[in-house]
């Protein structure tokens, strides 16, 4: 093994590829695939996350692509476990995991160090297989975040069914007592959204909010501030169409905190989509007073581009108790309401009949 040279007819850029480095690309190949499996399964079986799953099927077809395009024939002949020296060579911390989640970070550990041993003796392929590597290989980074640092609040997400926006100057109650009212009846996502409070103000009630989050096992938003999400441990930070982009927002609030994206038609959807967040906002779904809108984009839109995206979507924009049932069955996975909860004379009784509406047509 190892001097020959040997043609690979699948590749033009190609001529000779050594044997050694067939057999290299080969490993480095099946050690890639072999962890998107274990990512795979842990997205899906672990995390319920159809959308971060989907992503590690599609590099397993990536990789299969780059195979042949190399020549699957030609690495398959240039395997030799039998010769193979390292094949033996185990050291104990390898047959052993502390628990579950050990296991998928040992998975991105073999995903990453195979794809740049893929980068590197591709090289000696051709310079688009070499570039593709590359490139999966800091895809692999991003979604390695997206699993490992935010999975476990991804799939909190997914499982919520009630995001209330707060804002102090629509409270029927004092801001904090209308907060806890929601979180106690059952609200999974309270979003701080204040566009005029000073800075200190508006970081004073994030930690506030922060805590009663916390106290109440429900997750935290911020509104438009990465960096307000940041400073005050915020679970999510929401970004409009005006807004930061996704990258940039969690740039600044940090990898492990989830990215969500408003939307108002089906373009703006789509482009969202190329963003990468952890989740999207369709609406309005109805006319609302609380925030006026001339484009109403109501359930038609969210049916339209549900087929698109297994992310959690939000649903926002004069969403009530009376309504729930047809934009649930448009396609949302979440409800995000604001005055329909705390513009009510009690927000904990129109907190609880818009979750009864949630179960109805859950």
């Amino acid at each position: 093994m190892g001097a020959a040279l040997t043609a690979c007819p699948r590749c033009e850029a190609c001529r000779y590829v050594n044997e050694d480095a067939l057999r290299i690309l080969d490993v480095n190949l099946n050690r890639a695939r072999e962890a998107l499996r274990v990512i795979e399964d842990y997205a899906r079986f672990v995390l319920d996350d159809r959308d971060a799953a989907a992503a590690a099927k599609r590099f397993r077809h990536q990789l299969r692509d780059m195979a042949s395009q190399i020549g699957a024939h030609e690495l398959l002949d240039a395997r030799d476990i039998v010769s193979d020296v390292g094949r033996a060579t185990k050291t104990p911390a390898e047959l052993t995991r502390d628990d579950i989640e050990s296991v998928v970070r040992a998975a991105f550990g073999r995903l990453t160090e195979a794809a740049r041993g893929l980068g590197e003796f591709s090289k000696l392929v051709s310079v688009e297989i070499a570039a593709a590597a590359e490139t999966l290989r800091y895809e692999a980074y991003e979604l390695e975040q997206r699993v490992v640092l935010r999975g476990v609040l991804r799939r909190r997400l997914r499982s919520a069914q009630l995001y209330v926006l707060l804002t102090a100057q629509l409270c029927s109650r004092d801001w904090l007592t209308t907060a806890e009212a929601a979180l106690r009846s059952g609200a999974e996502v309270l979003q701080l959204r204040e566009k005029d409070l000073p800075d200190a103000e508006l970081l004073a009630r994030a930690r506030r909010l922060r805590e009663l989050t916390v106290e109440h096992n429900a997750l935290l938003a911020i509104n438009d501030r990465p960096d307000i999400a940041r400073l005050a441990r915020a679970n999510i930070v929401h970004v409009g169409q005006d807004d930061l982009s996704v990258c940039n927002a969690r740039r600044i609030a940090g990898g492990a905190v989830l990215v969500g994206k408003s939307t108002h038609t089906t373009e703006q959807f789509m482009a969202a989509l190329d963003e990468s967040p952890d989740y999207l906002a369709v609406g309005p779904m109805y006319a609302s007073d609380t925030k006026p809108q001339k484009h109403i984009a109501g359930p038609d839109t969210l049916a339209a581009v549900r087929p698109h995206t297994d992310l959690p979507l939000v649903a926002i924009g004069g969403i009530t108790a009376g309504n729930a049932a047809a934009v649930r069955t448009a396609g949302a996975d979440i409800l995000a309401v604001s005055s329909a909860v705390i513009s009510a004379d009690d927000p904990e009784v129109a907190t609880r009949a818009l979750l009864a509406a949630c179960e109805a047509c859950a």
